[in-house]
């Protein structure tokens, strides 16, 4: 038996509508049923009664409507004792975020917050995306920060959450310079030699901005000529592995600014071989922790000015 489908029970109970309860629990009908379905199955009798419309809770679901719901009441206010007591003294903040924004766009951020507001102290839970979410919507953490495009969005609810953009980057592919200071390799390359090349997972977030760059790339010219040479979901490995000269990947420019400066690393490609990327923090619209608030407001403020 799991949390969630006691959730959904009562989101049922008080909703009376398995669409509109799936849609306040952000899953599909279907899915919902099931997990319904599930919880009925571990009870062992049935708890709501699907003869009529709307649908009603039986005897035995009204029973255990109120066990439920004592049970969460519970779970929950011990779960914030316990979180209360794992979070660092005083105001601060727990954030959850991708391990190259965590280590490339954070520490930078959070100084200039801290003069903006005084000082911020947090602690930083790097994590992928899905996880990095679950976190936000579990309320295991005050800010989330993530990459966003159009295409790849991360489907949270604006009635829920709300989100400021405090940055941008490019997604890019480059390569070690050859001795004349040039690409080692260029895009697109000749398909009778291909490019030694560094990817993504295909499930990480990553791996999934590299699949539309190759989409995009496909309606305005021939397909890059690339031989898979190394795989990995971090950023961090990819980076280190094309600094070693071992083939051409993409990468955020905000993880190579100093090695682009520095000549270690140079565009393989120019624009059109490029994404480009917000860098976005939510918020839960239900926590409304007076540091939260400040922040939130100059966040929002700031935004603005910069718009």
């Amino acid at each position: 038996m799991e949390i969630k489908w006691i959730e959904d029970f009562i989101a049922l109970a008080r909703y009376q509508s398995f669409s509109r309860a799936a849609e306040f629990r952000n899953v599909t009908q279907s899915g919902f049923s099931r997990r319904i379905q599930s919880l009925e199955q571990w009870v062992g009798a049935d708890l709501v009664d699907r003869s009529g419309f709307p649908p009603t809770l039986t005897p035995a679901g009204q029973l255990f409507r109120d066990a439920a719901e004592d049970i969460l009441d519970k779970l929950f206010d011990t779960r914030a004792i316990i979180r209360t007591e794992q979070r660092i003294a005083g105001k601060s903040l727990q954030i959850a975020a991708g391990h190259t924004i965590a280590l490339n766009f954070l520490p930078a951020w959070l100084r200039t917050l801290s003069a903006h507001i005084g000082e911020v102290r947090a602690r930083v839970i790097p994590a992928n995306v899905h996880d990095s979410i679950l976190m936000l919507v579990n309320g295991n953490c005050e800010l989330m920060l993530a990459y966003h495009h159009p295409q790849l969005p991360l489907h949270l609810d604006p009635a829920k959450y709300e989100y400021v953009t405090v940055g941008v980057d490019t997604f890019m592919p480059v390569c070690k310079p050859n001795q004349r200071l040039a690409p080692a390799y260029r895009l697109p390359g000749a398909p009778a030699h291909p490019m030694s090349f560094i990817a993504y997972t295909e499930t990480s977030y990553f791996g999934r901005c590299l699949a539309l760059v190759m989409e995009h790339t496909k309606q305005s010219k021939q397909a890059p000529a690339l031989r898979l040479h190394y795989e990995s979901d971090m950023a961090e490995v990819v980076k280190k592995l094309v600094l070693e000269g071992e083939g051409i990947a993409w990468l955020p420019k905000s993880s190579i600014a100093a090695e682009l400066d520095a000549g270690d690393l140079v565009a393989a490609g120019g624009a059109d071989w490029q994404l480009a990327l917000e860098l976005r923090v939510y918020r839960d619209l239900g926590n409304r922790s007076e540091l939260l608030e400040t922040l939130w407001r100059h966040l929002r403020a700031a935004s603005g000015a910069a718009g």
